[in-house]
């Protein structure tokens, strides 16, 4: 039941396990998210305001008579 032989290889897999995360491990830079959002969202604020110009009431001139 206790097998010496399992315990140590338990116990190197267990240390092999742990100590792989050192400070001193070589580590890759973060890379900021991609934001995939951007474009569509200029896209739909483009179209919006061009719809709103579209849509705005125009300016009546007070100096032209109403028929």
């Amino acid at each position: 039941m206790f097998d010496p032989v399992a315990m140590i290889l338990a116990d190197k897999a267990t240390r092999r396990h742990v100590l792989s995360a050192r400070p001193n491990a070589p580590i890759r830079p973060e890379r900021p998210p991609r934001r995939r959002g951007d474009a569509i969202r200029r896209l739909t604020a483009r179209a919006l305001r061009r719809l709103a110009d579209q849509v705005e009431p125009r300016r009546v001139d007070a100096s032209v008579p109403a028929p």
